[in-house]
Order: C-alpha cells, then sequence, then structure tokens
C-alpha cells in the first residue's frame, strides 16, 4: 500500500472533489453544503500532499543507469524478411551504444555513438551500413 500511497491520494481526491461537487450543485440545500464543503475542501488538500509526495518507484540510481543493459532475447523477424535490431545510446558521459542482434541475441557494446555500419559478431550478418549517407 505505501507503495502507491501517491496513486491512492490522486485517486481519493478526485473522488472527493466529484462527489462534494455533485452534492453542492445538485442538493444546494443546508445539508448538502454542511457535508459537501468540508469534503471539497478535504480533497483538495488531498490533492495538494499527493502532488508533494514524492514517488519511491521514480528513485534511480546513477548506478542503475550505469549498469543499464537491454534484454538479450531473439527478435521476430520483419514483414520484409530482414533482420531486425535494437540499438540503444546513453545520453550522458560516458556515451556508449549497445546494438542487440535480433537474429541471434548477442549484445555488443560499442563505446561512442551509433557507428556508421555494423556487423554482428555472433552471425556475421551485417545490420547495417549507412557510410555512403555521411
Amino acid at each position: 500500500m505505501a507503495s502507491h500511497l501517491r496513486s491512492n491520494l490522486f485517486i481519493a481526491a478526485w473522488v472527493c472533489i466529484i462527489i462534494s461537487s455533485g452534492m453542492i450543485m445538485g442538493g444546494g440545500d443546508a445539508l448538502s453544503i454542511t457535508i459537501g464543503a468540508p469534503m471539497a475542501i478535504g480533497g483538495a488538500l488531498m490533492f495538494l500532499l499527493a502532488l508533494t509526495t514524492s514517488n519511491p518507484e521514480a528513485k534511480v540510481t546513477e548506478e542503475d543507469i550505469r549498469d543499464w543493459t537491454p534484454d538479450e532475447s531473439v527478435l521476430p523477424e520483419s514483414k520484409g524478411g530482414q533482420v531486425m535490431y535494437r540499438v540503444d545510446t546513453t545520453l550522458d558521459e560516458p556515451i556508449r551504444t549497445s546494438v542487440l542482434c535480433g537474429s541471434c541475441g548477442e549484445l555488443t557494446w560499442n563505446d561512442g555513438s551509433r557507428p556508421s555500419t555494423f556487423t554482428c559478431p555472433g552471425c556475421d550478418i551485417e545490420l547495417w551500413n549507412h557510410s555512403e549517407e555521411e
């Protein structure tokens, strides 16, 4: 429950605001306003509390980012019969690029950004060759 505190607060806040708005606008008598007004204020306070509450699931450390690797798996063939591949390049220093060959599932790391040509070292299939464009 504690891991979903922020989401639960958002949901409860919106429910309180919607129900209290319906009571105040729909009823209009003293009882509806007496119950609906504090409920609306409570919903607004819960909404503010949900906005200021940190999300424990969103905390990622530098080590998590540095140690991340894509899943090594075989990718499905494309409809044109070509071998699919996946390229991931880090945005922060040190710039590293991983290439996952869809044919054999080989994961290769290169220092720097995406190379202009690449042949999979596991199955010797040329995945791309863009040297003529550069």
